[in-house]
């Protein structure tokens, strides 16, 4: 936003002319407020756009979560946004729209973010699809000697990745390098029902009870309580006092119960 504002302020009125509407949201916490200084002043002569300060809440950049922050929707259970009336665009998709339309770029390139404590030059890099990885790194300073995890992704999201040499693609997002100390898991214990994972869980889950049902294997059961609205963003593991791998079993849920409705839809 701070570097290609106008490109996005741009890319944002080519999208509202070709949804036909008449009204779009920029939503940044405020804990950038050089960037909504920025848009403020961008946005302040385009018919229809306003610049919104949301409070500082993970994972409110989710889908589902905005909406609700920037209009006070909310998307029911296994409906789309568009259900409400909303059309959700991060700045990079505008930014990529704009360049689609204006410069006739197709999209080429995204930011990637290298970081992690032992890394020596940690930064946002523009990088061109199907550059290998173990480049990208290596402009970073390379891979540090107390890495004991490769995460793709954040770190609330992200994944373990097994090898660095692989291409660079639309959806490679950043890389963290975790520590030895970082990257050691705590030893699971018994779950004391504090509750803990169902107040964190921003849609309204639990986090507890899906785990349950996908270690005894409780399909049916799962798809009812919803295993499928569960955004991966981590909060229930984050916050489990015991230490529970609750986001492992629901993703492996997830996958099997989807396998389940898509045969099923098939039929």
């Amino acid at each position: 936003m701070l570097e290609h504002g106008e490109e996005i302020i741009i890319g944002i009125q080519i999208l509202m002319r070709a949804l036909n509407i008449n009204k779009a949201v920029i939503g940044i916490e405020r804990n950038k407020p050089d960037a909504i200084a920025r848009m403020r002043e961008l946005s302040k002569d385009a018919a229809g756009i306003v610049v919104k300060p949301l409070m500082v809440k993970y994972p409110q950049g989710g889908e589902k979560q905005l909406i609700d922050a920037c209009t006070g929707r909310q998307v029911p259970s296994g409906a789309l946004p568009i259900e409400v009336g909303a059309v959700v665009d991060n700045v990079a998709t505008i930014y990529a729209v704009y360049e689609a339309v204006q410069k006739n770029k197709p999209l080429i390139s995204r930011i990637m973010t290298i970081t992690g404590k032992s890394v020596a030059h940690p930064g946002n890099y523009s990088v061109r699809f199907g550059t290998p990885l173990s480049e990208v790194i290596a402009l970073a300073g390379g891979v540090p000697e107390d890495t004991g995890k490769i995460i793709g992704g954040g770190p609330m999201m992200g994944r373990a990745m097994n090898s660095i040499d692989m291409p660079a693609h639309k959806r490679t997002s950043g890389i963290l390098f975790l520590t030895e100390a970082e990257s050691r898991r705590v030893e699971p214990e018994n779950c004391i029902r504090c509750g803990k994972c169902v107040s964190a869980c921003p849609m309204g889950l639990e986090p507890y009870l899906l785990s349950k049902m996908v270690d005894k294997q409780m399909w049916d059961e799962a798809e009812d309580h919803a295993i499928m609205d569960c955004i991966d963003c981590g909060s229930c593991m984050f916050t489990c006092p015991s230490h529970r791998p609750l986001l492992d079993y629901i993703r492996s849920g997830k996958a099997k119960v989807g396998g389940i409705i898509r045969a099923r839809q098939t039929k």
